[in-house]
């Protein structure tokens, strides 16, 4: 299938940069690579929401967070598998303090094919989109603002698809994490930061600008959640002057290296990580505060066969649905569709029945979501989201026996991911491994 680039439609703005990514958009780097923005640490411990960034401190106790306010830890493995893969399709994004709300988290994997675009562009924006959802739907339960974001995107991929004539797609795994109050009769049940404001991508406004941002220098990525250029929630792009702290481009390139084996020609320095409002103030994450106390819920969304595994004393449990041609209800859907499945691929093609983008097949490979949501207690101890280059080889139990006595998330993925290597998996490969603590 083609591999050309995404891009978005013209537009007649006299913005400067919507007029760059229209120029890019006939010129995408030739990088068949799917990129993730890089992994960096920040200088303390509050990431106001940076996207794959990591709080500076490091726990002391393995298992206990050096800082009081650290809800969860990260871990990140990925391996384009060169003795099967030519190319890397999947891309990966996780947020501490997600929407400005301390202890909140995001995590995704997606897992690309038919080339890196889709996967890509997800692990760019999709953040972006939920958060959009979130913040200007507040009432609305998780599992419905994921679903209708999950279709959001997957419109918006199918416009990119049929306007630079590609057929890319991906399976997508997303986890939230949410603070939310033990009131059951308390509406909203979440929290908002008031300096935070939606953007308007669930309405179709400003993305062609968001992608801009984003997507115009492919090796330096400095998106926000949920904003760009470090902004959050739609507050406007960071002008020199206001881009407070920056990383040190040594400490970049040695946690880097030491998480991702990232290469020296992919690594920038003095990354931007503070984020700032409209107006240039910095945010703050805010804390969230209940009277009748505080309950964490961990809401999951997954097309494809991307997984997120949830271990509870012990036990693995599976948060997600694997949507494959084998399964004798997705099989039903196509041929009700008017589509058949030959060789457990849909029209003899794709093997999974449920994807975003694919624009060529949309007609039976859906972007619904499988949703679940789970209130987190003390005997939840880690969660695994993980594309099927790992599933493919390990049992979920199986992969919840080999890293739980192992306290260090990035330890816990790459030994995941060796696994997955040393038992011959032929796919790509992305880890992700989000160990929570009791507070």
């Amino acid at each position: 299938m083609s591999d050309d680039g995404v891009n978005s439609s013209p537009s007649s703005s006299s913005d400067p940069s919507l007029n760059i990514n229209m120029r890019l958009s006939n010129n995408l780097p030739d990088n068949q690579n799917a990129r993730s923005k890089t992994i960096t640490i920040a200088e303390g411990p509050d990431t106001y929401g940076a996207l794959n960034c990591h709080p500076s401190s490091v726990p002391a106790n393995p298992i206990s967070p050096a800082e009081p306010n650290v809800f969860f830890r990260i871990g990140v493995s990925e391996d384009r598998n060169k003795r099967c893969r030519k190319t890397m399709e999947d891309a990966h994004s996780f947020i501490y303090d997600f929407a400005g709300i301390r202890g909140q988290g995001y995590f995704a994997v997606f897992d690309g094919h038919a080339g890196k675009h889709a996967a890509e562009w997800c692990g760019q924006n999709f953040h972006e989109y939920f958060l959009d959802a979130l913040i200007s739907q507040p009432a609305m339960p998780v599992p419905d603002l994921l679903n209708k974001t999950f279709h959001v995107v997957d419109l918006r991929l199918t416009h990119l698809a049929h306007a630079a004539r590609t057929s890319s797609g991906c399976t997508a795994v997303t986890a939230f994490l949410r603070a939310e109050h033990v009131d059951a009769e308390k509406e909203p049940k979440g929290f908002l930061n008031p300096a935070i404001s939606p953007r308007g991508l669930m309405e179709g406004i400003g993305e062609d600008k968001l992608e801009a941002q984003t997507a115009y220098t492919p090796s330096r990525r400095n998106s926000l959640a949920g904003g760009t250029n470090g902004s959050i929630g739609g507050a406007s792009s960071l002008t020199d002057s206001s881009l407070g702290r920056k990383t040190s481009g040594r400490r970049i390139r040695d946690f880097v290296r030491g998480l991702t084996g990232a290469d020296k020609k992919d690594e920038e320095d003095d990354i931007p990580i503070t984020p700032s409002a409209a107006d240039g103030s910095r945010i703050e994450a805010i804390e969230p505060q209940s009277e009748k106390g505080l309950r964490w819920v961990l809401y999951t969304a997954n097309v494809g066969d991307a997984r997120a595994v949830l271990c509870r004393d012990g036990k693995a449990v599976r948060l997600t649905y694997d949507h494959k041609g084998s399964d004798t209800q997705e099989a039903k859907r196509i041929m009700d569709a008017g589509g058949f499945v030959m060789n457990n691929r849909v029209n003899g093609v794709l093997a999974v029945t449920r994807s975003l983008g694919d624009a060529s097949m949309k007609e039976f490979v859906v972007g619904s979501p499988y949703t679940t949501e789970t209130v987190l207690d003390e005997m939840d101890e880690f969660l695994i989201v993980a594309c099927d280059g790992l599933w493919d080889v390990c049992q979920d139990q199986e992969a919840v026996n080999l890293i739980r006595n192992v306290h260090d998330p990035q330890t816990a993925s790459k030994i995941l991911l060796d696994h997955a290597i040393t038992n011959y998996s032929t796919d790509n490969l992305s880890v992700m491994v989000i160990r929570f603590y009791r507070q």
